[in-house]
């Protein structure tokens, strides 16, 4: 049993327990289980096995949808920071909050609508403070936006030749770091209020430890995000749910590109 650290991820069920990435529908453990998988999705996220006379899931669904999201995203990051808009990363970065906690809770609404919604929100969001950054740092936002999708590239290259094994205890693992991760920021948050310097977020070499080990938290949840993509194949999904994949994957990459622009950051203050 695996459960993502993406929190969108998380209301996929537990399905067949797999180790390598497959993204297509062979296999006998995958179909055995398929069954089993596309019940429990029904219960708990609103979406059951593809109908008689509806298409499942491909993985042309999932690049198309999640391309789409993320395409809008850059436009609007772009446009945000091209025209200089900045006051709009505080509602925009609220809307887009607002609009995944919908998502996250009631995913049966995860279609096209909310997901680029969300999208173009974050742009934004992300427009802004890049645009900021880049005032600061020229060239900095290109650098973000390539180490990013290097990351992406990266990990499904990784999950895609099994270098890295999905397996229960890897996800353990996982959700422990994540869990640290969470715990440092709120802690570093917390002192921060009281005017106290913990070290993790002023750009010393103590931030740029930090900030790489939750890059590569960030970049290690892609693969379980993958692990549940291909899962929602397997157990033949109906074709709409890929804008709820491509939901949860965005989430990731904000996440991602948010501390790479930082450790970037960090890297032209020393």
């Amino acid at each position: 049993m695996r459960s993502s650290s993406n929190p969108a991820f998380r209301n996929l069920p537990k399905g067949q327990a797999g180790g390598y990435a497959t993204f297509d529908r062979q296999g006998g453990g995958a179909m055995g289980g398929a069954a089993a998988y596309a019940d429990a999705r029904a219960s708990q996220v609103g979406y059951g096995r593809a109908e008689v006379g509806e298409r499942p899931i491909t993985v042309d669904d999932i690049v198309m949808k999640t391309a789409l999201s993320a395409g809008t995203a850059l436009v609007t990051g772009i446009l945000t920071a091209v025209t200089g808009a900045y006051v709009l990363a505080l509602p925009a970065f609220i809307v887009g909050f607002i609009v995944s906690l919908v998502l996250i809770f009631k995913p049966n609404l995860a279609k096209a609508p909310l997901v680029l919604v969300y999208s173009a929100a974050m742009g934004i969001a992300l427009g802004a403070i890049t645009g900021l950054f880049n005032n600061i740092y020229p060239g900095i936002a290109l650098q973000a936006v390539v180490g990013t999708a290097g990351v992406f590239i990266g990990m499904l290259v990784v999950y895609k030749t099994g270098a890295v094994r999905v397996t229960p205890r890897f996800t353990k693992w996982l959700m422990g770091a994540l869990v640290g991760v969470v715990v440092l920021m709120l802690f570093n948050l917390v002192m921060s209020l009281f005017g106290i310097n913990t070290g993790l977020r002023d750009g010393g070499p103590l931030a740029i430890v930090f900030s790489l080990v939750v890059i590569g938290v960030a970049a290690f949840s892609l693969l379980l995000d993958f692990d549940q993509a291909d899962r929602a194949i397997r157990g033949g999904a109906p074709a709409k749910f890929a804008w709820y994949i491509a939901f949860g994957l965005m989430t990731t990459l904000v996440w991602l590109y948010l501390e790479i622009l930082r450790l970037l950051s960090y890297l032209r203050q020393s």
